[in-house]
């Protein structure tokens, strides 16, 4: 049987152009001359739907996108998820399904089993568990369709459910299993897919085909990677990484070919592309087209700017360098540099005078007082407040250039330089931000040198270093990442070797900052724990504080 795996780039909610998108892929798949084409979950609306699937219209057009799609299915028969109705009263109103269209109909709904409710997933909040398995039979082939997270019960171990339905699949003695996935992106998750995959070919003895969306819906990334492992758990095939693509297999010459190697790339070119798609898609499937981004001269706006260049183009971004008082020189060079180097568009404001104008205004409250966080502050809102500005006079959305370090601690300024619509790096660690840079100008070199080489600071006041207010950053980013990803608390975290007295203090200075992260612009999402939709904390907690 020959399979076409349509790896594509679906929008929420854009029901007409996502089946444009299918019955082109269709057509593709026909020249292709192939016998069947997969899609991905919950294609025709998008993934995450999100409360959408609580609109009674929202799935009226799902249902109708599955019609206009089961007509194409002539010659070809197409397997794509989308939401179906649930008839029993009992239980959630919808089920998320894989549709089987074949000669014109629906020849078969198979209801995903296991949803998932965990970080970024909420699948439960919605939808009802599939409980009937069986198989569908198609020019001679016995196929098991499952709906991702419905292949990663592997003998039953995962404690998170009490049935596998694969297991539920083999006395029906299957040929093939079909994987339809919405998988979003990590650092690592790739690779832990294909062990997944792996795993299930060698306990079946069977071939499967896996399809995965790619594209970014707000936060979360799909890196694609769609794939075909055979029954000897070796990648037989795999589609390109962070990009749409259709290609058709023979899965039995596939099933006996020979292995070959994951081309997902490094963990920080990985990182990379997937920044570079997510500020693409946000900007693209909002009609957005232009960016602006704060150039202070250091590291993480130069790696925005990076970033939001070649996401969106050179011509469609501008960066404005906001000086301040305490500004150094090199500083305003290496970020004029670095606008050069890019052949962006470039203005230098500077906030001296407006700096100096409101602590007038302030001085009758303010005096005697000694110079603190309060005049910090207002020089970041002052570049915060001009920022915005510009973006709602021309148009360009700001982008946050806050790194996940200081997001964690709180090391930035509310309504100042957290402002944006986008926050591009706020899942990558300080230390991470540098590899980025260091990544970035493997080619090329694009980062002025300096930036990369001097030490980090905020130039809030004279001579300021981060290390003043936070630890070297190689040791705070590992502290966060047990607390935050592995999440450790502090006697674990001390086993490792750190001192408990900084194990407290930057948990706390965590868990108090709690409230400005509620208000933060959106993170696009690159580990597996990420600020935003999939780490869900109290404000007002008590735990270390």
């Amino acid at each position: 049987m020959r399979i076409a795996l349509a790896q594509l780039n679906i929008h929420i909610g854009n029901f007409e152009g996502n089946v444009r998108k299918m019955l082109d892929a269709i057509e593709t798949a026909r020249a292709q001359r192939a016998d069947l084409i997969c899609f991905s979950e919950l294609a025709t609306c998008g993934y995450p739907p999100r409360d959408f699937l609580e609109f009674s219209d929202f799935i009226a057009q799902a249902e109708k996108a599955i019609s206009i799609l089961a007509t194409a299915a002539r010659g070809i028969a197409i397997v794509v998820g989308s939401p179906s109705p649930n008839p029993v009263p009992e239980g959630k109103d919808l089920f998320n399904s894989a549709y089987f269209l074949s000669e014109g109909t629906v020849k078969h709904i198979t209801h995903k089993t296991l949803l998932p409710t965990y970080d970024i997933f909420d699948e439960d909040r919605y939808f009802e568990p599939g409980n009937s398995f069986s198989v569908v039979e198609f020019k001679g082939t016995r196929i098991a369709v499952t709906v991702c997270e419905d292949i990663w019960n592997i003998n039953n171990e995962n404690p998170l459910y009490a049935v596998c339905p694969l297991d539920e699949l083999m006395p029906q003695q299957p040929d093939l299993i079909l994987n339809l996935s919405a998988s979003p992106f990590d650092t690592h998750h790739a690779a832990h897919r294909r062990e997944i995959l792996a795993a299930n070919a060698l306990r079946y003895e069977l071939p499967i085909v896996y399809v995965n969306h790619v594209g970014a819906q707000t936060e979360l990334i799909f890196d694609g990677g769609s794939m075909v492992m055979g029954s000897d758990g070796q990648l037989k095939a795999e589609l390109p990484f962070f990009q749409e693509h259709i290609e058709t297999f023979d899965i039995q010459k596939l099933n006996e070919g020979e292995e070959v190697k994951s081309r997902e790339g490094t963990p920080i070119s990985r990182v990379h592309d997937a920044l570079i798609l997510g500020v693409r898609d946000y900007f693209r499937k909002l009609g957005l087209s232009r960016a602006i981004v704060g150039l202070s001269g250091g590291i993480d706006s130069a790696v925005v700017a990076v970033l939001a260049a070649r996401a969106l183009g050179p011509e469609n971004l501008r960066v404005v360098l906001l000086p301040s008082p305490f500004s150094s020189d090199h500083s305003i060079h290496d970020a004029l540099q670095l606008a050069d180097n890019l052949g962006i568009r470039h203005d230098i404001l500077s906030i001296s005078e407006t700096y100096e104008t409101i602590l007038k205004s302030l001085h009758p409250l303010f005096e005697n007082q000694p110079f603190g966080l309060a005049e910090e502050n207002i020089q970041a809102r002052i570049r915060g407040l001009l920022l915005m500005a510009i973006s709602n006079k021309f148009g360009p959305i700001l982008l946050n250039t806050t790194n996940k370090s200081e997001m964690a601690v709180g090391y930035g300024t509310l309504y100042g330089d957290m402002c944006g619509g986008l926050s591009v790096i706020g899942d990558v660690y300080k230390t991470d931000v540098y590899r980025l840079a260091t990544y970035m100008n493997a080619e090329l070199s694009i980062i002025p040198s300096n930036i990369l080489s001097k030490p980090p600071s905020a130039e809030l006041r004279p001579d300021q270093k981060d290390i003043d207010s936070l630890p070297p950053y190689d040791i705070l980013d590992a502290i966060l990442f047990e607390y935050i990803e592995n999440r450790k608390g502090p006697s674990e975290i001390a086993t490792l070797g750190f001192d408990p007295a900084l194990i407290q203090r930057v948990l706390k200075l965590v868990n108090t900052n709690e409230f400005k992260r509620y208000q933060a612009a959106p993170v696009l999402r690159v580990s597996s724990k990420a600020f935003g939709m999939g780490r869900r904390m109290p404000i007002v907690g008590k735990y270390l504080s």
